[in-house]
């Protein structure tokens, strides 16, 4: 899904116009930027959080020519979907209870 699909599904679903649902995306992402570059991690229940990672520099290959390059040091942006995502992209229920654990052996039944 592109950024033009995301403003269009959002347009169509709340009946507004694409302009205004551009608007709206638009905000959301930079609302998330901004906190990233700020260092502040951002939680979105039910779908994941993000927040940044730091990267040791270290030594790196061009593919090419072979030659060792010095990568330095950077920060990078993380996402970690939550459980209820991951459920959902698995085709489970989000709220699908586990399975009770078998009882332990030796365990004496009421």
């Amino acid at each position: 899904m592109t950024r033009a699909n995301l403003i269009d599904d959002i347009s169509r679903a709340v009946e507004m116009s694409r302009k205004d649902s551009e608007v709206i995306v638009e905000s959301v992402f930079e609302s998330i930027v901004k906190s990233l570059r700020a260092g502040d991690k951002i939680e979105i229940r039910g779908f994941g959080s993000f927040r940044t990672r730091q990267r040791k520099p270290r030594t790196g290959r061009n593919p090419k020519t072979g030659a060792r390059v010095e990568v330095p040091a950077k920060t990078i942006p993380f996402f970690k979907p939550s459980k209820e995502l991951k459920d959902i992209v698995n085709g489970r229920q989000a709220a699908e209870p586990s399975p009770p654990a078998p009882p332990a052996p030796g365990a004496m039944s009421a």
